[in-house]
């Protein structure tokens, strides 16, 4: 199995605006990724977002309403992220009939200089997690697109 790469897509029924909005902004982050998220969504915002008190660095790359958002994470403090000491996670959103198609791939597992059994047991760990918060998206992405006018 290659571990390069983690990619999913997932259909949602709510506007790319609101998709958007879902996963880039912090106060909508943290309602289906991690526990807390604080960060300015613009190119080269620098913050931080929580895992059970457990926070982790995160960098904006790209922040382009309302079709792409990116940010490089987990590189260590006092360092830029880049490849090679972080990962990069992009959402490519494009219209689908009335929801929103998006398209998620996490990368830079092999850029960080570990072994493979590192790369491997890092690889498997953002699988498990991406899987089980990417299917809390549509539910929350669908609450939010009915709340707004």
């Amino acid at each position: 199995m290659e571990h390069g790469t983690i990619e999913r897509e997932i259909h949602i029924d709510a506007r790319p605006e609101v998709v958007f909005d879902v996963v880039s902004s912090p106060q909508h982050l943290r309602e289906w990724w991690p526990d807390e998220a604080e960060y300015p969504v613009e190119p080269g915002g620098e913050g931080r977002i929580a895992f059970g008190g457990s926070w982790v660095r995160l960098t904006v790359v790209d922040a382009i309403p309302p079709r792409h958002f990116s940010f490089r994470w987990t590189h260590a403090d006092g360092e830029t992220a880049a490849p090679g000491n972080s990962f990069l996670v992009v959402f490519e959103l494009e219209p689908d009939g009335t929801g929103t198609r998006l398209r998620m791939t996490e990368t830079g597992f092999r850029e960080r200089g570990w072994d493979e059994a590192k790369i491997a047991a890092e690889h498997a760990d953002h699988v498990s997690g991406w899987d089980h918060f990417l299917s809390r998206l549509p539910t929350y992405a669908t609450k939010v697109a009915g709340a707004t006018p």
